[in-house]
């Protein structure tokens, strides 16, 4: 009897320090998350700060590139309506935030 005893302490004892599943769980998500953060989010992020301050910075005899492809001098700017020439005499207006990039500083003609 003294035998069972013993063993059945020592199963209990054993039963009582196992962590729960559920904690290992728990941390192996919080990892997970935490690499997605640092490798997907943060960087996106960063990006958009950075476009956002591209856009507010664009002034008048900037050269930009819209979304559709356009490239143009900015005329105009009066809050979100930028007034773009693009030609000769031909001038369009586009809203501010379908600039993709500002060029003026890169390779352009």
């Amino acid at each position: 009897m003294f035998i069972t005893e013993a063993m059945a302490a020592t199963e209990a004892a054993a039963a009582a320090t196992e962590p729960s599943p559920m904690a290992g769980f728990i941390v192996q998500l919080i990892l997970v998350f935490l690499i997605f953060y640092f490798i997907l989010i943060r960087p996106q992020q960063k990006r958009m700060r950075e476009h956002e301050a591209m856009l507010n910075a664009i002034q008048p005899k900037d050269e930009v590139i819209t979304g559709g492809g356009i490239y143009g001098k900015v005329v105009k700017a009066e809050g979100d309506i930028l007034t773009v020439e693009i030609a000769e005499n031909v001038k369009i207006k586009v809203s501010r935030s379908s600039v993709k990039d500002v060029v003026s500083g890169k390779n352009s003609k």
